[in-house]
């Protein structure tokens, strides 16, 4: 993945609203106004006007904080209480996570959030190690397997994996109702799982989405990850453990 995907829940008008950013580009955030202009409008009256800049560059990304009063957490969510505090008026922090949540302190009882994805974090061949510069092989597609992307990808795949003959691929729902016992997707929503998709999709494994009907597009891109999962041994039968266990119709715990 070259460039980040900045992704705003509701903006000031209620919308959800998705940047994409290449090597060297940048946004603002804040709470703007008619002669202030911001990419990211916040509707929260603690927010700055220009309360901070999000700088895409080849292998990570920066924030720079532009409040003089407020710090801003950047939170990974696939990690165990992991985050950086960028301070007031820093400027250019590095952000290490490949999936980051941005947090801004707010009048209204919840934090205003940001969600950001990173490039690709790139890793050797694991056969490749040790061998000369000119002989390492990078991996084709990088995907972390403890990060909840990767478990949605799972659960799409798992139909396929317990049943030889072609099984349909799990709704959006489904999704959500088969990880609801893992501990870290408790509170996983279907607008969450639908984001985790389009990552692996277009950032991940950089697959097309040709259909034009919105309905249509959504169910050919689950199937497009899922073939592509399966074709080249991405998601195997030993990742089942990964998944919570499964109930029977009388509520009865199965085979995991």
């Amino acid at each position: 993945m070259s460039g980040i995907v900045v992704h705003l829940r509701e903006d000031r008008n209620g919308r959800p609203v998705t940047l994409r950013l290449g090597p060297g580009e940048w946004v603002r955030f804040g709470r703007g106004s008619a002669t202030v202009p911001v990419d990211l409008r916040l509707g929260d009256e603690a927010v700055s006007r220009v309360a901070g800049e999000i700088r895409a560059t080849d292998d990570h990304w920066q924030l720079s904080n532009l409040s003089s009063t407020h710090g801003y957490l950047v939170e990974n969510p696939e990690g165990a209480g992991e985050y950086v505090r960028v301070p007031p008026r820093r400027v250019g922090t590095p952000i290490p996570f490949e999936f980051s949540r941005v947090v801004l302190p707010s009048r209204r009882g919840a934090p205003v959030c940001l969600q950001v994805y990173a490039p690709d974090h790139v890793y050797l061949d694991p056969q490749a190690v040790g061998a000369s510069g000119e002989s390492r092989t990078l991996m084709a597609y990088n995907l972390d397997q403890t990060a909840t992307y990767f478990l949605v990808l799972v659960a799409l795949c798992e139909p396929w994996l317990r049943d030889a003959s072609p099984a349909a691929v799990p709704t959006t729902p489904q999704v959500v109702e088969r990880l609801r016992g893992h501990p870290g997707c408790t509170k996983l929503t279907a607008r969450a799982v639908t984001s985790h998709i389009d990552y692996l999709a277009e950032e991940k494994l950089r697959i097309g989405t040709p259909a034009p009907d919105r309905a249509d597009r959504r169910h050919g891109k689950r199937e497009a990850v899922v073939a592509l999962a399966l074709k080249f041994g991405i998601v195997s039968e030993e990742h089942l453990t990964l998944l919570p266990p499964r109930t029977d119709p009388g509520g009865r715990a199965g085979r995991a």
